[in-house]
């Protein structure tokens, strides 16, 4: 069966673009049809300045409300990444199999570096080799496919390269991943700036739709985005990005399509209200879930347990076999070594 991975940083809270571009597609597609691991990557949240009880916090609002968008403990596998030790091994492995300039190419550590250099503070070596972290967290359940947005796809393409790199040196160990991503919605904007993400590092801004928005939040936001100059409701990400968000938006909470719907629409205001709403239905059911996961915390650490303990089984045979193929000593190499020197001054 496939093997698919994929993960959410507790950087934010979790946004409607977390939801349309990945979450969603998790919960209906991807842990029916494969054999399916999803992880709150709390490691990665390390990489910039952070509070630690933040980070706790938001590591647990994901995994609620991944619960709560739909996904199922018995149908596919959910942990946090730090409670599986396997990843921080093999990521100081996969860093002597990559190159500095490798990690000095990466668009987002080129955005988020410059970030934090005009905010005035210092760049965190980790920020620089995450990417292999994030190979690591791929390649330790030789993962067949990868569900991410496309501003992800140099991360999926990096290790691609580090396991054929691995593969080829070392003898062959890991799967080669490919990336897969929705037709709609794989990159969903921000509302009052279309050439920007809807990214949850932001805490504030009237342009993201935050999972647990109350509904008059999302209508009041969603009414307030921006749109292009003119008056005609056209489909053109390039000449009209703000309505080509909107009509992204609208198509994945509704199943449509974006161009058909273009042409259903006469003003910018009749398309806002419709996807307003639209926003609003699609939440509906995961913030009652949620209430409902926050009001049994017992339940979302068992499945936060069992899912550690299922992605430890998966993943460390797969580690060990890259320790021994890059040529370390297994443990207790040692131990059976000085019983068998005892073993041979007794015969004697």
């Amino acid at each position: 069966m496939t093997r698919v991975f994929s993960g959410v940083k507790p950087t934010g809270h979790l946004t409607l673009g977390n939801y349309l571009g990945a979450m969603r597609r998790w919960a209906e597609v991807d842990q029916y049809r494969a054999d399916a691991l999803f992880c709150v990557v709390d490691l990665h949240a390390l990489t910039v300045d952070h509070a630690p009880a933040r980070v706790r916090r938001l590591s647990r609002q994901a995994a609620t409300l991944l619960l709560a968008s739909g996904l199922d403990p018995e149908r596919c596998t959910l942990f946090v990444q730090s409670h599986v030790d396997e990843h921080a091994r093999l990521s100081y492995l996969l860093e002597c199999v990559a190159t500095d300039g490798e990690m000095r190419r990466m668009i987002q550590y080129k955005e988020k570096a410059a970030r934090e250099q005009r905010r005035g503070g210092s760049v965190r070596l980790s920020l620089l080799t995450y990417p292999v972290l994030m190979a690591a967290d791929i390649l330790a359940y030789r993962t067949d496919e990868v569900p991410v947005g496309d501003d992800q796809t140099q991360h999926v393409e990096l290790a691609r390269d580090l396991a054929v790199r691995f593969n080829h040196r070392y003898g062959h160990t890991f799967t080669v991943p490919r990336a897969t991503s929705p037709a709609v919605a794989a990159r969903v904007m921000n509302l009052q700036d279309p050439a920007s993400k809807m990214g949850k590092s932001e805490d504030t801004g009237p342009g993201i739709v935050y999972l647990l928005d109350e509904p008059d939040v999302v209508r009041k936001k969603v009414m307030r985005a921006v749109t292009d100059s003119g008056r005609e409701v056209v489909y053109d990400r390039e000449s009209r990005p703000g309505v080509a968000n909107l009509l992204e938006i609208l198509a994945a909470c509704s199943g449509g399509n974006p161009e058909e719907l273009a042409g259903v629409y006469e003003s910018y205001g009749a398309l806002k209200k419709d996807a307003a709403e639209a926003v609003v239905e699609v939440l509906r059911p995961v913030q009652q879930r949620h209430r409902e996961l926050c009001a049994d915390p017992g339940y979302v650490e068992g499945v936060l347990r069992e899912g550690a303990r299922r992605a430890r089984e998966m993943a460390r045979p797969v580690v060990d076999a890259a320790y021994r193929a890059i040529g370390l000593l297994p443990a207790g190499a040692g131990e059976g070594a000085a019983e068998e020197a005892v073993a041979l001054n007794a015969a004697r």
